[in-house]
């Protein structure tokens, strides 16, 4: 068997497609070393192999491997014959202070993982691929998806003016995070979380512990067909819209119109795409995602979501970052006739 085309260089070269066909490999030894604990136990500080193992309980030839490997990939460093973690992994995934990865990377193993196995049967047929079956994957897929949108979450409660507002209802707000994040810097709102039964349990147990948010009023039900609280004057509709049919988002942010007095803002925070929907690439993988999960796949542009919005009531005002792919719209309720 010939590897000349590893070698090959220059203008011919396959280095791209070798490296997205081999991404795999490396994604699941990020995994793995996440899940065996090797980041949390470099965080205590430089370690030579043998004690390495040692306290791991793996065999010091199969963790050489997986740490060496981890020494190519820009994660781990090894100096003087001692491990220690890279800067980004000192921050991300050691398990210290400031923003933690480790719930993200555990949802794209356990669930994401398998389930993008079957990405050519989602392509193929639109029909799901794997369904959350139990509680246990409805935890790991919350705290995964809170970790993934922490870091927006933090900047939305910091730059927007939540000071204008009294009541926030967070539209299929998951387990909380994002109201989490602007209660603790925004404590004079009355809030609202409105998810299916499934997320919302978890949230009321989250959000019932921290003083921030133990006020916070959580119902249950599917925005899609149940009624919407009435009476918020800011709406946080994140990661909910994504790429899905027109008419059914216009059908919700109609809904949405209908239930909040005038004048209200609306707050749409989503891995939004440039205008030809080719970048950014995070937003389109996670496009993928959705096919994945409900077999209803697809991006969205800001102004394909500027479009939604005037159709259904609601006014532009302004587009604003919120780190990484992610950015948000605020809009304003307009006259309700012109929602048609």
């Amino acid at each position: 068997m010939s590897f000349d085309v590893y070698t090959t260089t220059g203008a011919d070269s396959p280095d791209a497609i070798l490296r997205i066909g081999s991404g795999f490999r490396a994604a699941k030894l990020l995994f793995v070393a996440n899940e065996v604990g090797l980041f949390e136990q470099l965080a205590a500080g430089p370690a030579a192999l043998p004690g390495l193992a040692d306290r791991m309980g793996i065999a010091p030839s199969r963790l050489t491997v997986l740490v060496n490997a981890l020494v190519a990939l820009g994660l781990v460093v090894r100096r003087d014959g001692s491990y220690h973690n890279s800067p980004v992994a000192a921050a991300f995934l050691s398990g210290q202070a400031g923003l933690d990865l480790r719930p993200a990377l555990r949802f794209w193993d356990q669930l994401s993982y398998p389930r993008w196995t079957k990405l050519e049967d989602a392509v193929r047929t639109g029909q799901p691929q794997g369904r959350l079956g139990t509680a246990q994957e409805q935890r790991i897929f919350s705290e995964g998806v809170e970790a993934l949108s922490a870091g927006a979450a933090h900047v939305l409660a910091t730059t927007y003016d939540f000071g204008r507002h009294r009541r926030l209802l967070d539209l299929g707000g998951g387990t909380g995070s994002w109201l989490t994040a602007i209660l603790r810097h925004h404590g004079h709102l009355q809030a609202t979380l409105f998810e299916r039964p499934g997320p919302a349990a978890i949230a009321r147990q989250r959000l019932a512990a921290d003083p921030a948010t133990r006020h916070v009023r959580v119902v249950e039900g599917d925005f899609g067909q149940d009624p919407i609280p009435p009476g918020h004057d800011a709406v946080l509709i994140a990661n909910v819209l994504h790429g899905g049919p027109a008419a059914r988002s216009i059908a919700l942010l109609r809904r949405v119109r209908a239930s909040v007095p005038e004048g209200a803002r609306l707050l749409l925070a989503d891995g939004w795409t440039d205008p030809a929907q080719t970048g950014p690439l995070l937003a389109l993988l996670f496009g993928c995602e959705f096919l994945v999960y409900g077999g209803e796949g697809g991006v969205c542009s800001e102004e394909e979501a500027d479009g939604w919005l005037r159709e259904s009531g609601w006014r532009p005002l302004d587009h604003a970052p919120l780190g990484g792919p992610q950015r948000v719209i605020v809009a304003e309720g307009d006259d309700l006739g012109a929602a048609g």
